[in-house]
């Protein structure tokens, strides 16, 4: 007896719909979906601040809602991981929705990185660490979408392959592949240096160089930094970097090297040398007024502090 003949029947909705409809029905469309179903994307590198646009954005959802659905991605446990929206899913708990509208898309892992550093990069202001921690992990997932290793590989692209992502990573946000690198090396400081970054208690430049010290220079950094109420310039924060490369950084060396007199500390002096043309001979170099003038003033200087010392002043 031949087995019986397997067939696969459409169902009624496929008899009975047309070809729009079911393309339309495989196409993205937005779902009211509870706040309580949504979560972070793991590691979001953007600060979610409740300030002033925060709270127009909230008096703004009590008024006319969402305008602008998030985007998200399911999960295996029936729950959506938010890819872009994390400042709309905020403003609606603070103002009292229970759910927000959402695309939910389907991508891999790190297209939702792409996606989501993407999106973020388009806001009005972005934060040094926002920015470093958003380019590591789009470099990264760059790497592992076109096959390179991305366990041990560098975040800066040391091999050829690391190059060639950089360089791509670099003509997609428009910075130098040197400027990317220098803020994927912020992601290796402590959170403290990296807030004093954030919020201009120290340069850029210089929290770079920083950044090759061990955590536990960088601790020790911090205290110094407090009691002489004082960041490294650039040439003293390469200075550092060189001393903890040969095993030398101890506190006294950081505390000597921040105590320097850096060159925008010194006070300058001007003036004009018409005003004392009248003192030399018609015809008299320029540069020997300047330095007669400057010896002039070196020893008046010397005078004063002497008699300050003797107590005459």
């Amino acid at each position: 007896m031949a087995a019986p003949l397997k067939m696969s029947l459409p169902s009624a909705d496929d008899l009975f719909s047309t070809q729009a409809v079911r393309d339309e029905a495989q196409r993205e469309h937005v779902q009211e979906i509870p706040l309580t179903l949504i979560d972070p994307f793991p590691e979001h590198p953007f600060h979610v601040c409740e300030d002033e646009a925060m709270r127009a954005m909230v008096d703004s959802m009590r008024t006319a809602g969402v305008l602008t659905p998030a985007v998200a991605r399911s999960k295996e446990n029936g729950r959506y991981e938010l890819v872009s929206g994390h400042r709309r899913k905020r403003a609606c708990e603070l103002a009292g929705l229970e759910t927000l509208p959402v695309i939910v898309r389907e991508m891999t892992h790190d297209e939702a990185v792409i996606y989501m550093v993407e999106s973020n990069f388009q806001r009005e202001t972005i934060l040094p660490s926002e920015k470093a921690f958003a380019y590591k992990m789009r470099l990264d997932a760059m790497k592992r979408q076109a096959g390179r290793p991305g366990k041990n590989s560098s975040p800066v692209g040391i091999n050829l392959q690391g190059k060639q992502s950089l360089d791509e990573l670099g003509e997609q946000v428009g910075d130098s592949r040197n400027q990317i690198h220098r803020f994927i090396r912020l992601t290796s400081l402590v959170p403290a240096l990296l807030l004093m970054v954030d919020y201009g208690g120290m340069a850029f430049r210089p929290a770079v160089e920083l950044s090759y010290l061990p955590e536990e220079e960088q601790v020790a950094l911090l205290d110094i930094i407090e009691a002489e109420a004082a960041t490294p310039s650039l040439a003293q924060a390469y200075k550092m970097k060189q001393f903890s490369q040969e095993g030398k950084l101890t506190l006294e060396v950081i505390q000597s090297i921040l105590q320097e007199e850096k060159p925008n500390q010194r006070e300058k002096v001007s003036f004009s040398l018409k005003k004392f043309e009248s003192y030399f001979k018609p015809g008299t170099p320029v540069e020997t007024m300047e330095k007669t003038i400057l010896q002039a003033l070196d020893l008046w200087l010397k005078r004063e502090k002497q008699r300050q010392r003797d107590g005459r002043g």
